[in-house]
């Protein structure tokens, strides 16, 4: 199903804002993008046309790409989980549980963060506490979307760009006025 998504998302020429789709940017760069459909909770799934096989059997294909991705965390990898306090902690842990059951306790040593307007049991333990207590690092933040978004696009775009030309993004704003 994503896919399918990103596919359909790449066909659009006219399509507003593609420069910055998180979906596309991810497909360019093989990560892969899944989606995790719980049956009757979209309101799409009320519609008469609605394929309950099809969702069910291509969120069950999206489950196992995800399951295969999830060795790619071991040693420095991110698991970032926004606003999910149910669904996607449930299928991140048994994702990881696969991998772990099948690569002797790997991947580790990575970091974990839960994002959300509050705090919830699910994100905290099965996200950030659990998957990190063998190595890595995990962390909740809590508070507004349209403020957290922001805020770790500037740091990632401020690291990145202190790695790739030996200064802060600060420091180089500062070279381009003079």
């Amino acid at each position: 199903m994503g896919e399918g998504l990103c596919r359909a998302l790449t066909n659009r020429k006219d399509l507003p804002g593609a420069d910055a789709s998180i979906l596309l940017a991810a497909q360019q760069h093989g990560v892969p993008v899944t989606v995790h459909a719980a049956i009757g909770a979209e309101i799409i799934h009320q519609h008469p046309a609605t394929d309950g096989a099809a969702v069910g059997a291509t969120s069950y294909r999206d489950f196992r790409r995800l399951a295969a991705a999830i060795p790619d965390l071991h040693q420095g990898g991110v698991v970032l989980n926004w606003g999910s306090a149910v669904l996607m902690p449930e299928i991140f842990l048994k994702a990881l549980t696969i991998a772990r059951n099948l690569d002797q306790g790997r991947p580790t040593h990575f970091t974990a963060a839960d994002f959300d307007m509050q705090r919830h049991y699910r994100p905290r333990m099965n996200v950030v506490q659990r998957p990190t207590r063998a190595g890595g690092a995990g962390f909740l933040l809590t508070g507004h979307h349209e403020i957290l978004i922001p805020l770790l696009v500037w740091g990632v775009l401020e690291r990145v760009g202190s790695q790739e030309s030996g200064v802060g993004a600060a420091e180089s704003k500062e070279r381009n006025r003079k």
